[in-house]
Formats: C-alpha cells, structure tokens, sequence
C-alpha cells in the first residue's frame, strides 16, 4: 500500500466554501470556526463522502484543522479516522509571494510517491517549487474558495489518479 497516490485534503475553503460566509478575523475566531457547533459547516457536500472513499489512494487531512478534522469533518462525510499531515503552524495570513507554508511539509510527508494536493490556496510558486523538490507525479489542484471542492474538481483528481496508476 505504500505506493499507492496520496491525496491531501485541505478544509476551509475547499471542503468548507467560504461563499457567503463571514471569516473570523482573530485567532480565537478560528479556534471558534473549528467547533462542530459551526453553522458553516452545513456549506460542506456531503455527496463529496462517498466519492473521496471511493478514491484508489490514501486520504491524508493537510489542514490547519489538524485532528479536530477527523472529530469533525470526516463525521460530516462519512470518512473513516483519515491520517493528519504534521504541518507547520499556520501563519495568521497566507502569503502568496513565497512559497505556501504546507508545501515543504507536504513534499517531506510524500517522500517521492505520487500525490495529488487539493487546497484552496495554492500558489504558482507552489507548483514550480514541487517540480523542483519532488521525484514523484503530483497534482496540485486549487479549488474555488468560494464554491468549494466542486464534482469537477473531483473528476480531475479521479482521472490524475488513474493516470498516476497507468491506467486509460
């Protein structure tokens, strides 16, 4: 199983759509928007559950949600406990003039197999960084923060995915 594609789920903004949705603007307000008691949370597709299980990889969580992923997030979805990528602290806002503050992590945790990343924020220099730093096959898929992980998004991983294993 350790050759099989690895796929990194990213949260806000990919599984949880920001569309409509204030954003908290202080730490706390984020620790808060971690809650199950998020009235966002009903903004997450829950058809997305069985296509992700579905999936021929291993699902990784690659979020600042870290564990509470896995007691909140994956309940929602019907997904089993899911891995959690061991990422950096977050910086309070993203950057997208250098490289993504998960990419290191994420190559580091890859260790050469092939993975495809679906995040919300991921930035050219992302890309061009992964081609430089990564021997494997990788997909880095940056998804509508607004509409979220979309039936097409995760069309485009099912046929990476297919691609990575060298099937037509």
């Amino acid at each position: 199983m350790a050759d099989r594609p690895l796929v990194f789920l990213d949260v806000d903004g990919t599984l949880l759509p920001y569309a409509e949705v204030e954003l908290p603007t202080t730490v706390e307000g984020w620790v808060a928007w971690q809650l199950p008691s998020n009235p966002h949370l009903t903004k997450i597709d829950r058809g997305h559950g069985p296509r992700l299980r579905a999936l021929p990889c291993d699902l990784v969580w690659a979020t600042g949600w870290m564990h509470d992923a896995n007691a909140v997030i994956a309940p929602l979805l019907d997904l089993p406990q899911l891995p959690v990528a061991e990422l950096p602290e977050a910086p309070y806002e993203d950057d997208m003039t250098v490289v993504h503050w998960k990419t290191r992590a994420l190559i580091d945790i890859a260790a050469g197999r092939p993975f495809a990343w679906v995040d919300d924020e991921i930035g050219e220099l992302d890309r061009e960084w992964v081609a430089a730093n990564h021997n494997g096959q990788a997909l880095l898929l940056r998804v509508d923060a607004r509409t979220g992980l979309t039936s097409g998004d995760l069309a485009t991983v099912e046929d990476w995915l297919r691609q990575a294993a060298g099937c037509p």
